[in-house]
């Protein structure tokens, strides 16, 4: 997983609320274990028509917001069931932070296993962002060390983040890069268990 310390990125404001994981990446794109190839499919029934064209006043699909790697959402973002690839296909997108209110906390768990961060705002700042993401100047700063979102304007707002997920994001490190690890204590673990009980190598 990438380390994330600090994204100075263009923002793009969705304020709808309660955008499930489905309108994230429908089903149809869900026949893949490949994190790569998903982002044709992100908010794919926002984006295209029934003919498969591009609808042009889609904010993501307005040329200002191209290369946005911050998503200002609304209330609730990432309701609804458990799919993991929704993260994966904001990120294959090149979306590094979603900014809301609330999470859902399923959705909440993956943006972190994976290495997307979530940040928590009050309505009043999300608000602020939303406007100003609106404006001509769409560029905002994440600092994950210092915990704080600096508007396009400079305006700063702190977030809160548990201590351990923030020092796993600002490491790098996955549910398997946290277990490498310690893969020395696992190897000397594996050699007595051999040493002990041979008959469980058979």
């Amino acid at each position: 997983m990438q380390a994330f310390t600090r994204l100075d990125g263009r923002a793009v404001p969705l304020s709808l609320a309660n955008i499930d994981t489905d309108q994230i990446i429908p089903k149809q794109f869900l026949k893949t274990v490949e994190r790569e190839g998903l982002a044709k499919g992100l908010f794919y029934d926002f984006r295209f028509d029934g003919e498969g064209n591009e609808i042009s006043d889609f904010v993501l699909n307005r040329p200002e917001y191209k290369g946005a790697s911050v998503l200002i959402a609304g209330d609730n973002f990432g309701c609804g069931s458990s799919r993991e690839h929704a993260p994966w296909a904001l990120m294959d997108f090149g979306i590094l932070c979603v900014i809301s209110t609330s999470f859902a906390d399923i959705f909440n768990n993956n943006c972190f296993n994976n290495g997307l961060l979530p940040v928590v705002l009050a309505p009043e700042e999300i608000a602020v962002l939303m406007d100003e993401a609106k404006g001509g100047n769409h560029m905002v700063s994440i600092d994950l060390e210092a915990q704080t979102v600096i508007s396009p304007s400079g305006k700063t707002f702190g977030f809160q983040i548990d201590p351990v997920r923030k020092d796993k994001m600002l490491r790098g490190l996955d549910a398997i890069g946290e277990t490498m690890m310690h893969g020395a204590d696992i190897d000397l673990y594996e050699s007595k268990r051999a040493i002990a009980q041979p008959w469980l190598a058979l």
